[in-house]
């Protein structure tokens, strides 16, 4: 039996896809074909397989099995999706996943620390910052940005730069309390009780 070759149709009638070269890829010039993409994520380097169109949220959750960043509206409006690519936030659900190649992708998963909470994860358990939990990974997320932004002296310059992020169930208050105690102890979370 002769190999599947380039455009040759294979078995079951599948046709192997061209894939970019390393030229094609350094121009931007991947087809609609799809291609082998490096994602970084969490530190860790992962190879997929990505038609150019995929968003940066359907790789995470449907080729990689990362599920922390949620799928809240597909369209940008909530912020279930928000992840960090290279330290700056991003809507996963409007970010393509190829533009990500050779970049620093974090994720709610990559916040602790081993077995070690991140201290805003702490807090948001500390001021019970939770309901039903679907929109906490992109809070998480934006919350810990805000604070390496500085954007966090009061409880009006907090909700304005947390505004990306919707809770449907509400929590806010309890929120915007997490990431001031976390202000407030210099970046530890600190139990309620503790002197």
């Amino acid at each position: 039996m002769t190999p599947p070759q380039e455009g040759r149709t294979g078995l079951a009638g599948h046709t192997v896809p061209r894939q970019a070269t390393a030229a094609e890829r350094d121009r931007g010039e991947i087809g609609p074909e799809p291609a082998d993409v490096l994602l970084t994520v969490n530190g860790t380097v992962h190879r997929v397989r990505l038609e150019p169109r995929v968003s940066l949220l359907d790789a995470l959750r449907e080729r990689l099995d990362v599920t922390g960043p949620k799928k809240g509206c597909n369209q940008g409006a909530c912020g279930a999706c928000t992840v960090w690519v290279d330290g700056h936030r991003v809507l996963a659900c409007l970010t393509l996943a190829v533009a990500c190649e050779g970049r620093e992708v974090t994720t709610v998963e990559g916040l602790a620390d081993g077995d070690e909470l991140h201290p805003m994860q702490e807090a948001f358990v500390d001021n019970d910052a939770l309901q039903c939990g679907y929109c906490t990974p992109g809070q998480l997320m934006s919350a810990v940005a805000l604070m390496k932004e500085g954007h966090h002296r009061d409880d009006v310059e907090i909700a304005e730069w947390m505004s990306g992020n919707i809770c449907r169930c509400a929590a806010y208050p309890n929120i915007r309390r997490a990431i001031r105690q976390v202000r407030d102890s210099g970046g530890r979370a600190e139990q309620e009780g503790e002197s």
